[in-house]
């Protein structure tokens, strides 16, 4: 038996908070596991008017109960693992492209929150969309990149690593491993930390959603 693949054309969804063609900052949201474009945005109500926050949603949903009545959102799993990077990539450069129509100046940042922060780091290393700031937030950085190649993707952009005291799945050391990463390869970052679980706290949000 060979394995073989083939390109193809699927819809994704996004939804969007603010006005992207007059906003002064474009934010991709990338959510966590288990969870939908839709709900995801609600946690970024209330924040900067002149903002537009864009909430793409993994391309791969699934029942998340054995009624089939809660369905969740995943990035990616172990299995066919190199193109479904590829396709995530693919996915959010070509979302960029279609946001930059009617705003080609506005400055790029990205949060990405659990799952969503692994999927932001390659994004932000192997696609072709610049970005400004990006604040990984309750994740952890994927394996695969060496000091070499955080460098040269990251030395240029304003990095927040935030993680609630209480968080059921991140320990304080391998919060410590993710920072010494960075200071190895030469990467400067700031660490946030909230008294709270695995969960966006709206305060600190706002204060790192800033231009």
């Amino acid at each position: 038996m060979k394995e073989h693949h083939i390109r193809v054309q699927r819809t994704a969804r996004y939804h969007v908070l603010g006005d992207p063609a007059r906003a002064k900052v474009l934010w991709i949201v990338l959510h966590g596991y288990g969870q939908l474009a839709r709900y995801f945005l609600n946690k970024f109500a209330g924040l900067r008017t002149d903002l537009a926050i864009i909430a793409p949603e993994g391309l791969s949903r699934y029942y998340m109960d054995d009624g089939h009545q809660r369905v969740g959102a995943s990035w990616m799993t172990r299995e066919d693992r190199e193109e479904e990077i590829r396709d995530q990539r693919d996915y959010l450069d070509d979302l960029v492209d279609v946001l930059r129509r009617t705003n080609p100046t506005a400055p790029i940042n990205v949060l990405g929150f659990s799952q969503g922060v692994a999927t932001a780091c390659r994004w932000s290393l192997t696609g072709r969309t610049r970005i400004q700031q990006l604040v990984l937030w309750a994740g952890s950085i994927p394996p695969e990149p060496g000091p070499k190649e955080l460098n040269a993707g990251w030395a240029h952009l304003e990095i927040d690593i935030v993680l609630g005291t209480e968080d059921p799945y991140i320990s304080d050391n391998e919060l410590q491993a993710l920072a010494a990463r960075l200071d190895l390869a030469g990467v400067p970052h700031q660490v946030h930390r909230f008294t709270g679980g695995h969960a966006l706290e709206p305060v600190l949000l706002g204060r790192l959603m800033r231009y």
